[in-house]
């Protein structure tokens, strides 16, 4: 059976399984941890075992090996990528701060190593909101996703420029979406996570991660909620919230790149040990800086 020959592989090579929870639910069910970016970065952060399976896309990966350089990271499906993370690179990146060397650039992890290493510091949607508010007397470059971005700005009126990246899926969300579920489902609160727009996140009746919908949900008396995120999240609410009722707000909110790993991938991942993360050193110290910092100023969160 498939998922007895991943458990015994994953015995005898010492190995650990990461899932982000965007992963395909039978995914989610041999994974070792689930969660979001922050929460992940964590655990590859500490662990104990040689090899890493990251259930994710490739800038999830790569972060694991930035912060943990000892051990062997694979990635199940190569071209499981990440259209944001693209939207920025380190020639752009570089031309820009030359142009604003006043300004502190804070990046969002959707974003490669060699982003990364040009950075100030590192967030993720569950610490955005901590960490910028350290800055919130200085002007900031926000790299790549323009919407977190501009949420952040508005929040916490801040001088900062966003860089013109978004996720493809969330970046989709209307506002009359919110609208239309509202009518529909009238006693539910709405969850959004902070990649939409800004004329969606208004309507919200709460912004934030997957980590932060999830608890939101779970310790709320509310039993009806309409969740703006993609759908892969569905499955861990219903979990742990098998009495309360979950809508979707738009049925457009799915990642293709997240979905192309399978129970057979994660097999044959720990079977070959094939698609290895490789970061070059130079680059991987500089882009540990600004994770660690990051994990350092979000640690009260833990």
């Amino acid at each position: 059976m498939l998922i007895e020959k991943i458990k015994q592989l994953k015995q005898e090579k010492q190995a650990v399984i990461l899932a982000h929870y965007y992963q395909r639910p039978e995914v989610q069910d041999v994974a070792d941890y689930i969660g979001d970016s922050l929460d992940l970065s964590r655990i590859a952060a500490k662990t104990n075992a040689k090899i890493i399976v990251f259930c994710g896309v490739n800038f999830m990966a790569e972060t694991a090996k930035i912060l943990s350089p000892d051990k062997k990271v694979l990635l199940p499906v190569a071209d499981a990528g990440c259209p944001m993370a693209m939207m920025i690179n380190e020639k752009k990146l570089r031309e820009y701060k030359q142009q604003h060397p006043d300004r502190v650039v804070i990046c969002y992890v959707n974003s490669y190593a060699s982003v990364k290493a040009l950075s100030d510091v590192c967030v993720t949607s569950s610490n955005a909101e901590k960490i910028i508010r350290r800055f919130q007397h200085q002007k900031i470059c926000y790299v790549p996703d323009k919407n977190l971005g501009l949420y952040l700005k508005e929040k916490y009126q801040l001088d900062l420029e966003t860089w013109p990246g978004y996720c493809c899926i969330h970046n989709n969300l209307k506002p009359e979406q919110v609208q239309e579920m509202r009518h529909l489902h009238p006693n539910a609160k709405v969850l959004i996570h902070p990649e939409a727009p800004l004329e969606v996140l208004r309507l919200a009746d709460y912004v934030g991660s997957t980590s932060g919908i999830i608890r939101t949900a779970t310790e709320s008396a509310d039993q009806e909620f309409i969740i703006g995120t993609e759908e892969g999240i569905l499955y861990p609410l219903r979990q742990k919230n098998p009495e309360k009722k979950f809508y979707l707000l738009n049925k457009g909110l799915l990642c293709r790149n997240m979905k192309k790993t399978t129970l057979p991938d994660v097999l044959r991942s720990l079977e070959t040990e094939t698609h290895e993360i490789i970061v070059e050193e130079s680059v991987r110290i500089q882009a540990r800086r600004s994770l660690d910092l990051m994990l350092e100023w979000s640690q009260e969160d833990a």
